[in-house]
Parts: structure tokens; sequence; C-alpha cells
């Protein structure tokens, strides 16, 4: 395989992972992609191709990273010849605060900002650094990228990015970063040989999935999105509360007997559409599920974002195209559906047969503003962004 990509995104206790090759001109492709589970327990690694036809189902031998990280590189050796070895591995990382507007190059002072960045990411962040040094450990001569999910908002307005805090708390770095950049790079890059009409208007791209967001974008560039300091702010999650009145968190201190650890762990855990339902976090059982607890959960998502379309559309002064994404955007056609009708105001029409076949459009074709669903590729970017850099 020529000179191959690994692109990287670690959780608490997984990593998934891809391989693309560069081809003479640059570009890539995917070759392989696979997922080593329950990392720290009885470890799995898998692997399959580009097609997802299987190639590998094995047992971890060791726990944590570093025998994660070295059964992915022992298996890519045996398995794919000669040219064994990565010739650079790319890392999605949530956060990249106020200094990187652009990917980096690994070194010790970027992994230190990273650490710093920590508790802005608490649920992200700890796990994408031990993923980076247990590459170094098991490779150390390659080279490691660090793509940002929050350089994509990082040109915004001064204002979209301010909150209404003291000056001095301001210069200190709190203030909104946005996330899923990625994501939104991605389906900006994607729009133009899909819907070249509306392609450099003003839309509002929908990443709705375990983690969602929303983003104001025009000619490419991102205006507003819901996300703030770290991505627990916005849209209801899958476990994550969203957007939410300062004075509960000071409630629950204050009447609760919460301590910072508990509120975490409640806002990030316990919330969501898995607070809200009692049942699950997963969009696919709440619209399977006859519980109105499942309902009421749906509802509120579908509320919530109708909400934040609005203030996205008044940052934009207007709108030429919705775009969902991500794994409920891409893949629940009654969000979708329920989404557009809201959204009738704003002059959205769907087409309900091409809704239910997953579009592209799903619109009628002479309607303005336009909704599309475009599934996006985040690994992709983290590939493309690696490729650049390290050939830069």
């Amino acid at each position: 395989m020529r000179q191959p990509i690994l692109v990287i995104n670690a959780g608490s206790s997984s990593i998934k992972f891809s391989v693309f090759e560069t081809a003479a001109d640059r570009t890539l492709s995917p070759r392989l992609h696979g997922e080593v589970e329950n990392i720290g327990k009885s470890g799995r690694l898998t692997v399959a191709d580009a097609a997802g036809m299987p190639l590998a189902e094995q047992p971890l031998q060791g726990a944590g990273f570093t025998p994660a990280i070295g059964a992915i590189q022992a298996w890519f050796s045996a398995h794919i010849g000669s040219e064994a070895g990565f010739d650079g591995v790319g890392h999605r990382v949530v956060h990249g605060g106020q200094k990187y507007s652009e990917p980096a190059l690994i070194d010790s002072r970027v992994l230190a900002e990273l650490l710093r960045l920590v508790p802005l990411a608490p649920l992200h962040q700890p796990h994408q650094i031990e993923a980076i040094r247990a590459v170094a450990a098991v490779a150390p001569k390659v080279r490691q990228v660090a793509c940002f999910d929050t350089a994509f908002h990082r040109r915004q307005p001064p204002l979209a990015q301010q909150f209404a805090l003291p000056a001095e708390l301001t210069a200190r770095g709190i203030h909104r970063y946005g996330f899923h950049g990625l994501s939104y790079e991605y389906i900006v890059g994607a729009l133009p040989q899909v819907a070249p009409d509306c392609a450099r208007g003003k839309l509002v791209v929908a990443h709705l999935g375990n983690g969602s967001s929303m983003c104001a974008i025009e000619d490419g560039r991102s205006i507003a999105t819901t996300m703030g300091l770290t991505p627990l702010d916005g849209l209801p999650m899958g476990t994550r509360s969203g957007s939410l009145d300062p004075g509960v968190v000071l409630y629950l201190m204050q009447h609760e007997g919460m301590d910072a650890a508990a509120i975490e762990q409640l806002l990030y855990q316990r919330s969501g559409l898995l607070g809200v339902s009692g049942v699950s976090s997963d969009m696919r059982a709440l619209l399977a599920s006859p519980l109105p607890a499942a309902r009421e959960a749906i509802d509120l998502l579908v509320y919530r974002i109708g909400r934040e379309l609005g203030s996205l559309v008044a940052a934009l002064g207007g709108l030429d195209a919705l775009v969902f994404t991500g794994g409920i955007g891409e893949h629940a056609a009654e969000i979708r559906e329920r989404v557009c009708r809201d959204a009738g105001w704003i002059g959205i029409r769907l087409d309900q047969a091409s809704n239910a076949r997953g579009g592209p459009r799903l619109s009628p074709g002479k309607s303005a503003p336009s909704a599309w669903m475009l599934p996006t590729d985040e690994n992709l970017m983290v590939a493309r962004h690696t490729r650049a850099l390290l050939d830069g």
C-alpha cells in the first residue's frame, strides 16, 4: 500500500480507525477500517476492507491504549505486505483552544497544550491524548498530526464567539469555540458537487448524532454554531443536556448537595435523550419504542432543532439550504421530515419520496430554500489534513 495514512478517533474504551492509501496525485482512497473495543477489559480488534467485508477479528493481548495501537500496527504489518508501517497518523482531537485554527504536527509543545485543554472536553480529550502517546510508544518515528474539531469555527465574527462575561475572563479563553468542525468542513467541500447553486450561499448544517450541533455557514465559513466553550452546549444529545440555564447548576450545588464531579456526570452522561426518555440514548431505540417518554425525548429534540434553526437563520440574514448529516441526520427520515415540516415558515418544503430514500435532495426541485442530506466523512478530512501537512 502506497504511503498509508492511519486515522484514529479515540474514545474512552475504544479506538475507531481507518487507513487511507495515497495515490500518485496525492489524493486518498479508503482501504481499511476497524475498531478496538473494550480497551482495558477483554478487548477485541476488528478489521474490514473499504467495502465492509470482514478481514479480521481477534482478541487484544493486554489492556490499555498502547496494546490496542500495537495490535493495529502488528496486524497491518503482517497482512498488508512489505510496505508495513504508516506514513503518518492523524488524530481527531476535539478541542484546539484559542491557539489552533489549523492542523498541527504533534510535538511536546502541542501535547502540553492539549493537556491544558482537558477541562474543556473531559469526555474526549484525555483519551485522544492517550492514543497519541500510545502511537509514540509503538511507532516513535511515525509523524502524528492533530486535527481539531474547533478549528473550522475559529474565524467566526468576534461577537459570535463572545460570552457576556468580564473582559479578563474572555481574555483567558472563556468564549464560544464550537465543535464538529471536521464534519462541517467536509460538507462544505462536498456540497458543490451535489448542489452547486447554493453551495457558497447561506447554509445551516445540522450534524445530528449521539453528539449533535448545528452551524450557520456563509461562503464556506462558519458564522455561528450551537456549541460553545465545551461540547455540552446547544442541542440535547444522546446523554448530554445541551443548553442549560447556569442557574440550574447553582441550584444543584446549593440545594441538591451535588459537587462539580456529580454535576459533570449528570450533564454529560445521564441527561439528553437518555435522561428525558429513561429508555435509551439511541434514536433508533426511541423511534421504535411505544413509551410516551421516548416520544417526549424525540419531541424535545425536534423542538430544539427548530429553535436553533431560527437563531442561525437570523445570524445569516436568510437561508439558501438546510443540510442534514451525522448518524441521525443521515438515517432518521422521521426526524428530517418533522424538522422540515416545522421549518415551513422559512419556505422549506419536503419531497416525501426523496426523504424516504435518503436524498440527497429532500425538497422539490424548484423550491427554495432547499433541503439536503449528505453523509459526512470526518476520517477522510483528518486523512487529507494529515497528508497535506506531511507533504507540506
